[in-house]
Parts: structure tokens; C-alpha cells; sequence
């Protein structure tokens, strides 16, 4: 029986990696993009236009799969740093996600893997270790993304429970390369090299390159437990120690480091500032709060059922950087 993949979100900075990787194995894939979104080229990969919040334009990506071991990996939502869940961030984060397990149940996939985020982990006291939990819900965690998560992820356990195949991933800060989406990070790491990163922030948090969450999520596929979840982290870098590895890659300027009270107060002017040129704010009042949340995560759990293992940031700034100077027109 051959295996087939069907990955939301092939657009965007995971679910492209995927895609690579599941194409470098010699994987028949399905991408799903939004309508407007424009096709990659690589062999052995179909892909299909669909909107996770219309359940019905999803139906293409699952029929017709012969006698096909489907696997389901569930990338796609909506990354935001404010603070509160606004309709389009429920609906593509909550309500997409209840669209593919329906679809997932009715079709009868072979498994379906859903990407969450250690966000959605109900945060404890700073000197505790966090590990995976059983319970999800919006009102214990901080921010809107957190929320759609949180609840997000409880829908597709209490499918597990009534017997849908199904794990949950959750990724730590991803960055590295590959990015066409305009992920938060990868964008600091740009803004830094062309001088356009007024300061850094004196806070950090567990930062993972992109590939190994990849694939960690390809062996939660073939070796996780149905109903559990697995933490895909790294460790603790705080942001001055990330440039500073930017620095030893590309250089760049010594930038001021704000104590967080000063960071708080300037936001809004670096909110105005980035809008100005166009751009998402990297410093907002929920990313700020996130710089200086417990991040002590551990990818214990699938280090050992998973054969899960990061690898140190500095070879995922280098690679990053790399990849970036090769496509400056979108660094």
C-alpha cells in the first residue's frame, strides 16, 4: 500500500518544508493553498486551491486516494502576535481545524497529524518545567493565537477519543529558512541585516528550526500515539544572543538592548514605525509578554518515542542567512 500526504498550509514556512522533505523521500503529496496563493514546482506534488473555513472546498484534497494510506498533517492558521482572537483568526484557527477533522473522520484517513503550538500549554510558574498536557482551553493561556490554539487542539483530542487516529505537535518559536510567508522571526532576523531593527528586547524564548519540527511532525506520523501530543522545542536564546549569532553570519550593528518596562512603553512607536515601511510589528504588547513567559519546555517525551532531536540555532541562523542572500528579493 502506498502512502500519500496531504498537507495544509503548503505555503507557508512549515508546510512548504514538509513538502520539500516529503518530495526529497519520493512522497506522493497533496499541498492545499488559499485561491489566490501560487503554486511551487516539485515532482510528485499536486496541489490543490481550498479555504480551510469552506468545509466543501476541502473535499478535492480527499477523494479519490484509491487504496492509499492517507496521511494528514494540518499546518495551516493564522500566525498573530496581538493580543485578542479577532473573527478571521477564530474562524481559520478553530473553525478550519474542526473542517479538516470532520473531513479527516468522514474519509476515514489513516492519521491525521495536527500542528499546534507550546502556546496553547497553559503557562506555569517560571522555575517549573512544562511538559505536555491532557487539557486544552482558551481561558488558561494569554493572546489570541494562544486561545485559537488551546481550543483548537481539545477539538481534535476529544476526536481521538471517539476514535479518530490523530496527534498533536507542538512547535516552539520556529525559524530558519525556506520562509515565503512572513514569519515573525525570520523577519527579525531580516530586518537586522539591513539595518531596519531599531533595538533589541532584553527577553528571549525556546527558538526551533523549522526542519527538525518537520520533522519531528513526519515521525509523529509514523511512530507518535493516537490522542497524544508531543512538544517539538529547543531551548531557551534570548533575542541579543540570536543577533549576535546574525551578526557572526552577516554582520550588522550593535543595537541598543531595551530593559522590557522601556520596550513596553516604546511599542507603539516601533508599531508606527514598522507600518510605516509597510511592515508587521515585531514588538507588540503579546509579543513582548511572550519574551518573558516560562519557555522551559520539554521535548523529553518525543526525543524518546519519537527519536526527536534539535539542533543548536547557530546552524539555522547560518542556513538562514544563506538562504536569504540567494533570494534577496524576498529577505
Amino acid at each position: 500500500m502506498k502512502n500519500l500526504y496531504i498537507v495544509t498550509g503548503a505555503n507557508g514556512h512549515l508546510g512548504s518544508t514538509l513538502v520539500r522533505m516529503l518530495q526529497r523521500r519520493g512522497a506522493e503529496v497533496r499541498g492545499l493553498l488559499l485561491p489566490q496563493e501560487q503554486a511551487a514546482s516539485h515532482s510528485r506534488v499536486t496541489y490543490y486551491r481550498g479555504d480551510v473555513r469552506e468545509k466543501e472546498s476541502l473535499r478535492p484534497l480527499f477523494e479519490d486516494t484509491g487504496d492509499s494510506r492517507v496521511t494528514v498533517i494540518h499546518t495551516a492558521g493564522i500566525i498573530d502576535i496581538s493580543e485578542h482572537v479577532s473573527p478571521l483568526l477564530y474562524d481559520v484557527n478553530v473553525g478550519g481545524t474542526r473542517n479538516m477533522v470532520e473531513l479527516c473522520e468522514e474519509y476515514r484517513v489513516y492519521r491525521m497529524v495536527y500542528v499546534s503550538s507550546v502556546h496553547a500549554i497553559p503557562e506555569k510558574d517560571k522555575n517549573c518545567v512544562l511538559h505536555e498536557v491532557r487539557h486544552f482551553s482558551p481561558n488558561e493561556v494569554v493572546g489570541g493565537y494562544a486561545k485559537t490554539k488551546a481550543e483548537a487542539t481539545q477539538i481534535v483530542l476529544d476526536a481521538a477519543d471517539h476514535g479518530l487516529n490523530a496527534v498533536v505537535v507542538h512547535p516552539s518559536g520556529i525559524l530558519g529558512p525556506y520562509d515565503r510567508s512572513g514569519n515573525h522571526l525570520v523577519q527579525m532576523v531580516a530586518d537586522y541585516i539591513h539595518g531596519k531593527l531599531p533595538a533589541c528586547v532584553n527577553g528571549g524564548y525556546d527558538f526551533v528550526d523549522v526542519r527538525d519540527v518537520a520533522a519531528g511532525c513526519l515521525a509523529a506520523a509514523e511512530r507518535g500515539r493516537r490522542g497524544e501530543c508531543y512538544i517539538l522545542s529547543n531551548r531557551h536564546y534570548d533575542i541579543k544572543e540570536v543577533l549576535r549569532m546574525v551578526k557572526q553570519v552577516a554582520g550588522g550593528r550593535r543595537l541598543p538592548v531595551l530593559p522590557m518596562w522601556m520596550a513596553k512603553a516604546a511599542a507603539p512607536l516601533m508599531s508606527w514605525q514598522a507600518k510605516r515601511r509597510q511592515q508587521r510589528p515585531l514588538y507588540t504588547k503579546y509579543s513582548l509578554y511572550t519574551l518573558k513567559s516560562n519557555d522551559r519546555f520539554s521535548h523529553d517525551k518525543a526525543t524518546s518515542e519519537l527519536g526527536y532531536k534539535p539542533r543548536d540555532l547557530f546552524q539555522t541562523i547560518r542556513d538562514t542567512v544563506m538562504w536569504m542572500r540567494r533570494r534577496p528579493a524576498r529577505a
